[in-house]
């Protein structure tokens, strides 16, 4: 199944997405919006794009995004979008990760395809639950690891296809990161106090 418009809608040539979460002082709403501009295949319409009504119109219009189209949260854009004849066709989520599960629930049942940052959710419960949801949905519920979007990891892809290392017989990746070997979740570091 591709991503396609609406009933008797032709769809343009770039997808309408809207994004959930993302906005201003968030690290991974950015990486996300980078992939979408290398892929150009999207055009960011709309967004939820903050835990407060403020924050996500501060953000929206930081942006660019149409005021009428930036939401105090992500079931209000689920619900308008859906009703608009150019809505959204996918919705990226790039919340907290215990935020996924509700997230993805409001888009799925009003038909809009999700692509949710991973992990998938919070917990098993809600992973099941989840997967029954987009298993009757129409849309699509796809789950990034959005390190593909990165040129290194672009590049590496590409010569692998092309041939340029010869015949791959192991791969060996590491990714340290040390920025929570110390509490910083004291010091009121955005990343630190949802991920701890």
């Amino acid at each position: 199944m591709t991503i396609e418009g609406k009933d008797g809608e032709e769809r343009s040539a770039r997808i309408r997405l809207g994004m959930v979460g993302g906005g201003a002082g968030a690290f991974i709403g950015a990486v996300h919006r980078m992939a979408a501009r290398l892929d150009d295949q999207f055009d960011l319409v709309a967004g939820a794009l903050s835990s407060t009504p403020e924050k996500a119109a501060a953000s929206g219009r930081e942006l660019g995004l149409d005021p009428s189209r930036t939401y105090g949260s992500y079931r209000e854009m689920a619900i308008r979008e859906a009703r608009l004849k150019d809505g959204v066709e996918a919705v990226s989520i790039v919340t907290p990760n215990h935020v996924h599960y509700d997230a993805a629930k409001e888009f799925l049942k009003r038909g809009i395809h999700v692509i949710c940052d991973k992990p998938l959710t919070s917990n098993l419960a809600d992973a099941k639950k989840l997967k029954a949801l987009a298993d009757e949905s129409e849309a699509l519920f796809i789950l990034t690891h959005n390190y593909t979007g990165y040129p290194m990891v672009r590049q590496a892809r590409a010569m692998v296809a092309g041939g340029d290392l010869g015949k791959v017989r192991v791969v060996q990746v590491e990714y340290p990161q040390d920025w929570l070997t110390e509490a910083v979740e004291q010091t009121g570091a955005k990343q630190a106090v949802w991920r701890t």
